[in-house]
């Protein structure tokens, strides 16, 4: 059963049925999709998530969707990973690392793309439309080739080899496009108005945002139905943290949790496309559009659909934002792999970083429980580390070779 009520406009607050449309016609704002929390809470139990699947859809009580019409490649319920060797490094005491480097294309975006595409065929759409940054583009790929629709996906020109190739796998149609993410994303607003086809970000933004929400429950359920204290969550639309900060509150609205949550919220933004943390750093409410400049090219969307909302959330939960160099980006991904074993992309060395910067300035405080989000996987942007790592020696296949390249007598005095 969804216990859903309709859609709600975010700014006026005006109340539309559930239908695959996302802005108000009275105030141009986004829609979300409006529960029934009574119903849940009459629903769900924490015994009964336990024994449902070990996916997302274990929280389908909690979702926009009915379970029968799943689009599931098996998303969800990624490892939270206790992360004490990076914690040493910084300075902190408990800190954990939600690895969604684990779903079916690597990335986050499975969670989204299986609440949207699922949504979709309950509609009855045919065709399944995304603009991407590559990571998005990935998964609706694949999951729209598991449920038999067709598919367009557009992208910039300039991505990375590795998330052009694991979109085209899947075949359909994938439209590499000269520009930034926003000219792909304007594009495809027009296309939207055009075609009747299941655009996930556009039309189906209200539902597909909502697939964000289980790294919350997830984050709780793992954690003992307990909230960290602090997370640290990269943003480039900002709906993502967004989303997060709303799945910890919907949990007590609905019994599952038995404080209110008390979470401190912070993003992570690169400094070639800062437009939400520029905006923290100014103490101002405007959110101003960039052009993007940076490695970390799942972040960048330089006019950020959310970001006065991510901007709202931080504030109100008196969490912090930093904006980090390529250098610290790389630096990140190198951290994290070297005390963790966690290949994160570009978009998990933002958030490393953000979690350094931000414990180094005292805003992360040392006895205060962090999980750290990281959302795609390394191998979609090796290009990235590939100028700074390698092999360590390149060595004739003899014992005298190897004893020359390596002083183990002083390794093992180290």
């Amino acid at each position: 059963m969804v216990h859903v009520n309709g859609l709600r406009c975010r700014e006026c607050g005006r109340e539309y049925s559930a239908d695959p449309i996302y802005t108000c016609e009275w105030c141009f704002g986004p829609l979300e999709v409006a529960y029934d929390y009574d119903a849940i809470r009459a629903a769900t139990s924490r015994e009964k998530i336990a024994a449902g699947p070990a996916t997302l859809w274990r929280y389908a009580d909690l979702l926009p969707v009915a379970g029968a019409a799943a689009v599931d490649l098996g998303t969800g319920f990624t490892p939270l990973v206790r992360a004490d060797r990076l914690g040493a490094e910084l300075g902190l005491n408990d800190v954990w690392v939600k690895n969604d480097t684990r779903n079916p294309t690597n990335s986050f975006k499975d969670r989204v793309v299986s609440i949207a595409l699922s949504k979709a065929l309950e509609f009855g759409f045919k065709v399944a439309a995304c603009a991407s940054t590559g990571n998005l583009a990935n998964s609706v790929a694949a999951h729209a080739a598991h449920a038999g629709l067709r598919r367009y996906v557009c992208m910039p020109s300039n991505l990375e080899q590795g998330k052009v190739v694991t979109t085209s796998v899947y075949g359909g149609n994938v439209i590499a496009i000269t520009g930034n993410y926003d000219d792909v994303n304007r594009l495809c607003a027009e296309l939207a108005g055009v075609y009747q086809w299941a655009f996930v970000n556009v039309n189906m933004r209200p539902y597909y945002a909502e697939g964000s929400k289980t790294l919350a429950f997830e984050t709780a359920e793992q954690l003992g139905w307990q909230v960290p204290d602090h997370i640290v969550v990269p943003a480039a639309s900002g709906s993502l943290l967004t989303k997060i900060y709303k799945g910890f509150e919907e949990l007590h609205k609905v019994g599952l949790l038995d404080a209110e949550p008390n979470v401190r919220v912070s993003g992570a933004q690169a400094l070639g496309c800062s437009p939400i943390a520029r905006a923290w750093l100014d103490n101002s409410d405007t959110i101003r559009p960039v052009k993007p400049d940076t490695i970390a090219k799942s972040l960048a969307i330089g006019n950020p659909a959310d970001g006065y909302f991510a901007l709202d959330v931080v504030r109100t939960t008196e969490g912090g934002f930093a904006a980090v160099t390529d250098g610290e980006i790389v630096e990140g991904m190198e951290l994290l792999a070297r005390t963790e074993g966690i290949f994160a992309e570009t978009a998990g060395g933002v958030t490393v970083a953000t979690l350094k910067q931000l414990a180094a300035d005292g805003v992360i405080r040392p006895d205060e429980r962090v999980v750290v989000y990281i959302t795609g996987h390394g191998l979609k942007t090796l290009e990235a580390v590939a100028p700074t790592t390698g092999p360590s020696a390149t060595i004739a296949p003899t014992l005298d070779a190897f004893h020359e390249a390596f002083d183990l007598d002083q390794e093992t005095k180290a």
